[in-house]
């Protein structure tokens, strides 16, 4: 039985809504009724670009393109710049957009993707953020990662405020689709419109980011814009801070709040919050092991990627990946303090850049900030810091300078303080 025909099967007798999306409710019959694209020639092992979103046409598209056996790249038009890049680095045969579909020529097809077309598995590439070089195209077997479905869990309504082309997109709609449950697609991605979207439709469960927290905390619509329906809201992608998570959880006592982790490279990995309020979490679960190598944390995953398609394997020979997230441990739970690239060395005396975003978010008029290292010839490097206030005519540089100074050591202090606004990019991480 394919994957389409056991969806079908699962979902057999069942009007309710698996899909709020702006053309209305779907019931998961309507959409795989709707009239498909033509998908005559593809062939299996070919590797599809699939752009699109969490909309009728794409996601029926895709568990078409699932049982036919392709290496699927799914794609949004948020990252249309870079297409050609992650065209040419996943070796993409077929594109499909807005229901056209377009053959590439390639040349010789990587290892790894003739693996997969020997064994007739599907292939699922996703993208890294790629925010320390050119993203990398990570290359999953697709039968392995819908293994992990197959256990049946609960399922609470859910916004996928993910997108399309994110392991935690793709999660959460395999997850509903799995459970029967309802996903809720949004067209306006903006607080505003999640919270909207949130009121109008229910939603109980609301992934999403640490910046995108802080941006509804800026807004000023919470609590009074949040919904009771709202039970959870899960952040991910990026590190949390102590200051944001606390207000969160003064303003809204009725949400719980959890952490996840995980990397597109290991795959969805279990996460439990040691409490709402704590950024210490357990990681693990059934295939997954954990240990710290100086600070550092390594993970080994059943569910790994198979590898990197343009770049070499980051796996050790015992393979353990280095996730270079520097860890706090306590009694079993890991809290991330900072990357291994967000070290800055100042004479040789070394501190994180997330420490002094932490104290700089204690200021009451700072809504978002970026710490960075810049190269120094008398010490090696020193500190500078990007500040989007709360409020321009209320925020003052000297005091807060002054606010800095009480709370770090002298060689923490940004030499250089930039009033600009933090870009934020379409994943809602700073960028």
């Amino acid at each position: 039985m394919n994957l389409l025909e056991k969806l079908t099967k699962k979902w057999e007798n069942s009007s309710d809504p698996f899909l709020i999306h702006p053309s209305g409710q779907l019931s998961f019959a309507e959409i795989s009724a709707q009239d498909p694209v033509d998908l005559s020639a593809i062939k299996t092992g070919d590797v599809v670009a699939l752009v699109g979103d969490f909309n009728p046409p794409s996601i029926l598209t895709l568990l078409r393109l699932i049982d036919l056996g392709v290496i699927i790249v799914p794609l949004t038009v948020e990252t249309a710049e870079d297409h050609e890049y992650f065209f040419e680095s996943a070796q993409v045969d077929v594109v499909i957009k807005d229901s056209l579909i377009n053959r590439r020529e390639t040349g010789q097809a990587h290892p790894m993707i003739e693996d997969l077309r020997k064994r007739g598995n599907a292939g699922l590439v996703l993208f890294s953020t790629g925010t320390t070089g050119r993203p990398k195209a990570i290359l999953h077997d697709f039968s392995y990662f819908l293994k992990r479905f197959e256990t049946p869990r609960p399922t609470l309504r859910t916004i996928n405020f993910l997108l399309f082309d994110h392991i935690g997109g793709m999660n959460t709609l395999l997850h509903t689709l799995f459970n029967r449950g309802v996903v809720v697609a949004p067209e306006d991605r903006s607080v505003e419109g999640i919270l909207a979207s949130c009121k109008e439709h229910g939603v109980e469960v609301l992934p999403t980011t640490p910046t995108f927290l802080r941006m509804m905390l800026m807004s000023g619509l919470i609590p009074g814009k949040v919904p009771e329906s709202l039970r959870i809201i899960t952040y991910g992608t990026e590190r949390m801070d102590q200051p944001t998570l606390d207000q969160l959880c003064t303003l809204l006592p009725e949400v719980d709040f959890r952490q996840t982790f995980g990397m597109s490279e290991l795959g969805i990995v279990r996460v439990k919050s040691e409490d709402r309020q704590s950024l210490f979490m357990k990681v693990g679960g059934e295939g997954v092991e954990t240990q710290t190598v100086d600070g550092v944390l390594h993970i080994r995953s059943a569910n790994r990627m198979l590898g990197y398609l343009n770049a070499p394997s980051p796996f050790d020979k015992d393979g353990w990946y280095d996730t270079k997230d520097v860890v706090e441990e306590r009694n079993e739970f890991y809290k991330v303090v900072g990357r291994t690239s967000e070290v800055i060395n100042v004479g040789g005396l070394k501190f994180m850049a997330s420490e002094v975003e932490r104290v700089a978010l204690l200021h009451e008029y700072v809504s978002l900030v970026k710490v960075y290292a810049k190269d120094n010839p008398i010490t090696g490097q020193h500190a500078e810091i990007i500040v989007e206030p709360a409020g321009t005519d209320r925020f003052d540089k000297f005091a807060f300078k002054k606010h800095l100074t009480k709370h770090l050591q002298s060689h923490m202090i940004p030499r250089k303080i930039i009033v600009e606004k933090v870009e934020v990019g379409h994943r809602h991480k700073r960028s």
